[in-house]
Parts: structure tokens; sequence; C-alpha cells
């Protein structure tokens, strides 16, 4: 039995929108999805991309993605990976395959001098959060994401803030 860990390829493009699909009906968050496989495919191997992907196999077959990008730190001056999305096929938990997407992208900052590896989880998943901490992670109860979107995101923009 064997893990791989790999780019994503071009051709991977309907594989990940389908684990996105699968992740977004874990997370419950189902009805959220309105992007298309064009849209990840796009993202992830268009003109310049900003978005990454690690693919996970198990014996050849896909079992679970990472979907990461580059953010930055003013004070440690340097960038660092943002986790957008980990998910491992539930057939497919427990033999390490989360744990080997996190340490290759570990392993990535430490060969790259990046800051940071960041990610959020949901504060229910109390799985997930107990893993986070048997790896080390901080899990920072202090801070909360915001998030400006959707008819919120549009009204904003539409106003002019100036004094």
């Amino acid at each position: 039995m064997t893990i791989a860990i790999r780019a994503a390829r071009e051709d991977d493009a309907p594989l990940i929108f389908d684990l996105v699909r699968e992740l977004a009906i874990y997370e419950k968050l189902a009805d959220t999805v309105d992007a298309t496989a064009d849209d990840i495919a796009t993202a992830l191997f268009g003109k310049e991309p900003r978005l990454f992907c690690d693919i996970a196999e198990w014996n050849g077959e896909a079992a679970g993605f990472a979907v990461w990008f580059l953010n930055f730190s003013t004070f440690r001056g340097r960038h660092g990976i943002y986790l957008e999305d980990l998910f491992v096929r539930p057939a497919f938990r427990g033999r390490g395959l989360g744990k080997a997407l996190m340490a290759q992208l570990a392993k990535r900052c430490v060969e790259q001098r990046l800051a940071r590896f960041e990610w959020s989880v949901l504060d229910w998943n109390a799985p997930s959060i107990a893993f986070y901490k048997s790896i080390g992670a901080d899990v920072m109860d202090d801070w909360k994401i915001c998030r400006l979107s959707g008819p919120a995101l549009q009204n904003f923009a539409a106003k002019d803030s100036r004094p």
C-alpha cells in the first residue's frame, strides 16, 4: 500500500472539481458552490496561475487533495502558504493521506524559506482540529475570519467611502 503526493496536472481539473464538491458536501456547504469545473481549471492552469493543487493517491487511485496559494506576512517580510482546502475521500481516511499532504506543504515552506503555513478549520470539525493539534499547529481562537461576498461585497464596493 503506497501513498503518492504529486502536483495536479491540467487533465486533473474534472477530478479536482469533483473533490471540491465532495468537500462542500462534507462541510454541509454544497449549496454555496457556484464555481464550475472551468473556473477551477482556469484558476489552476490558466495564464499565470495563483492557485495550486497537490493530489494524494493511494495505490495510484486519487484519494484527496490540497488546494493552496501564497499569502504574505508583512511582519515576517516573506510569503507563506495558505491552505484553502484539504480533503481526503472517506474511503481513504485513516491511512495518513491528509498528514502526507500537510507534510508536503510544510516541506515546501521550509525548502523555499516561506514564513508560515496557515489554514482555517470549521469550529465543529473536532476530528480535524484534533489532527491539526497533533501535528503541532496552533488553533488560534482569538482570530476571526472576516468575509465580504455576494450582495454585501457589491454594496460595499459601490459606496463612496471617502470623507
